[in-house]
């Protein structure tokens, strides 16, 4: 696959503090390619390295071949931003904006059509303060794709949605991908990158602390899966001696076991010849909050 982004030992320091700390990573054309971790993680300072908005302290970049800080300008011509921090004027109208951006870039996208893309054409006239927030996303989105860029930068593009929104918005991120266009997608959300990303590095302290697709870093950090079921006061100790299980574990009428392989198969069987039939029994798979909590020994909120 064609690498669209290279970055090598990228470094960037604000005084004392490390913000990002020596990262590589690599992006392939036309893929959902996420940066994970919390807040002050450094993910939102890479990116803006990556887009030419601030100057790294050493490293190597590279996006579409060229060099953001010294060919910058040709470089926004081919890619797309929603920033972090996105914001419009209260008055203007969602078609005076796509209007105005799309003046901005040459060889821009028909920006009505991007307005009944991104189910905005019913809201053309209605001003930016008077959108939901929902209804603001879709608009930044459309505006990042009003120059038919080839790589665009979605920094926290779900933070502050509701659930309901938040779904909307995952929809609007692979509609993108569908389109042709690289996605670079910074969140602090596991499951927006559990769901949406193709690969991502997850980053820590200003590091990547691990890399890879979604599963692969499940299988690699966090094989062990967890059946769960209520129980009464039975006893439940020849668990234990079950091939493949590694803990048994009770909170109060919850029971979890924790194990690899066939476990749920083996729990369910040995629970049915010993006379109990929970009705709850299932099988929780590890996530990449588990993983995260393996691989840095703090949760993703601290």
């Amino acid at each position: 696959m064609k690498t669209v982004i290279e970055v090598k030992d990228l470094r960037k320091t604000y005084g004392t503090l490390v913000a990002v700390d020596g990262v590589s990573f690599q992006v392939s054309e036309g893929e959902i390619f996420g940066l994970l971790g919390p807040n002050g993680a450094g993910k939102t300072t890479a990116v803006e390295c990556l887009e030419g908005l601030r100057r790294p302290d050493s490293g190597l970049i590279q996006v579409l071949g060229l060099d953001p800080q010294s060919e910058g300008k040709a470089l926004r011509r081919r890619i797309g931003s929603q920033l972090q921090e996105s914001a419009l004027p209260d008055r203007i109208r969602v078609w005076e904006a796509l209007d105005l951006f799309a003046s901005l870039a040459p060889g821009a996208a028909d920006w009505r059509g991007l307005m009944q893309q991104w189910g905005l054409a019913d809201k053309r006239k209605s001003s930016f303060s008077s959108l939901s927030g929902g209804q603001r996303q879709r608009l930044f989105v459309a505006l990042a794709l009003v120059n038919n860029p080839e790589v665009v930068f979605l920094d926290e593009m779900t933070a502050g949605l509701d659930p309901a929104a938040r779904r909307t918005a995952w929809d609007l991120i692979r509609a993108i991908r569908e389109r042709g266009t690289t996605v670079v997608l910074v969140t602090h959300f596991m499951d927006e990158a559990e769901n949406l990303c193709d690969r991502l590095a997850i980053m820590d302290r200003g590091r990547i602390a691990a890399a890879g697709t979604p599963q692969g870093l499940i299988t690699t950090y966090a094989s062990e899966v967890r059946v769960v079921f209520t129980a009464g006061a039975d006893d439940i100790s020849f668990l234990e001696r079950i091939p493949n299980v590694k803990t048994v574990a009770r909170h109060g009428p919850r029971v979890e076991v924790s194990g690899s392989g066939p476990v749920l198969a083996l729990v369910a069987h040995s629970l049915v010849e010993h006379g109990i039939t929970p009705l709850d029994l299932r099988m929780e798979q590890p996530s990449l909050e588990d993983v995260f909590l393996r691989i840095t020994d703090h949760p993703i909120t601290e």
